[in-house]
């Protein structure tokens, strides 16, 4: 099948490698031409000069930064839409906006193009290894079927979550659970610091009782404490998450202060650290430090 990459930057690299692996033809674009051609030689794809040209491709995939960007990829001038035949299959695996995820859908659809969103959860080490976990909406089974074996070189477990943007929803939903999580056991840390007591004591005692999580178990434990602040997950994105799902809320006409309050933190530590610094380093924002 011929498969068309929008984005190859972190994860849609090692993504794009996984469906070469997978025997299917692949084509890439990146807004730096020079990072397309050379992720193509790398991995055995090949490049394209313009974005019209992904519309060849029988699937296209988008890994980018939000959905209004997928947006304008995909109907602005020469995009995806202006050149793509009938039938064509567009997934967009980016961390984007449900309502934004739908209006887009609609679009293509009018032109008969169908929109699946398939948001990813793992990072860039499952990325490398084809075993990420994909959150699925679509509302065209028949391109949903057509797009699994593609799907299937990038990921091991599946979520079919329901319509368009039903993907996208869960993913942001996931992660600003954990992005509140960190920030609460960071807060919760800062006190016992001031208190005297170790935060090791702390994160200890949290993993063996009832506040246990995987900030506590596997960033705080490993990543925090050790001063290692690698998890491979920008600090940026997960702030991006966490204010799609507090707009999500709003969009729904739906209270929900923790989810908007885990919003403002992580874009105060951004704000304070840089987008592309460590998520993990979320913490030290919030003591007024830069470093430990």
């Amino acid at each position: 099948m011929k498969v068309a990459f929008i984005g190859v930057g972190n994860m849609g690299k090692p993504m794009a490698a996984n469906v070469v692996k997978g025997g299917h033809e692949v084509f890439l674009f990146d807004a730096d031409l020079s990072v397309a051609a050379a992720v193509a030689a790398e991995i055995g794809a090949a490049p394209l000069a313009t974005l019209r040209e992904a519309a060849a491709a029988e699937i296209i995939v988008t890994m980018l930064p939000d959905g209004k960007v997928v947006r304008t990829v995909a109907l602005g001038n020469d995009g995806i839409a202006s050149a793509a035949k009938p039938g064509t299959i567009v997934i967009d695996m980016s961390s984007s906006q449900p309502m934004i995820t739908r209006d887009t859908g609609a679009a293509l659809a009018l032109r008969g193009i169908a929109l699946i969103d398939a948001p990813v959860s793992g990072g860039v080490a499952r990325a490398i290894t084809g075993t990420l976990t994909i959150m699925i909406g679509s509302n065209d089974a028949a391109a949903l079927a057509r797009a699994k074996p593609v799907l299937s070189c990038m990921g091991t477990t599946f979520f079919e979550v329901g319509g368009l943007g039903s993907g996208h929803a869960a993913k942001a939903l996931n992660n600003v659970v954990g992005a509140a999580n960190y920030a609460l056991l960071a807060e919760a840390l800062l006190a016992a610091e001031r208190y005297g007591i170790e935060p090791e004591m702390i994160v200890d005692i949290v993993n063996t009782s009832t506040g246990q999580s995987f900030s506590s178990s596997v960033v705080m434990k490993n990543f925090v404490l050790t001063k290692k602040f690698n998890t491979g997950f920008a600090l940026g994105l997960l702030a991006k998450d966490a204010a799609i799902a507090a707009e999500l809320c709003k969009e729904l006409g739906f209270d929900a202060p923790h989810i908007e309050l885990a919003s403002r933190r992580w874009a105060q530590a951004r704000d304070a650290l840089g987008a592309g610094d460590d998520s993990s380093r979320a913490m030290l924002a919030w003591r007024g430090t830069r470093s430990d």
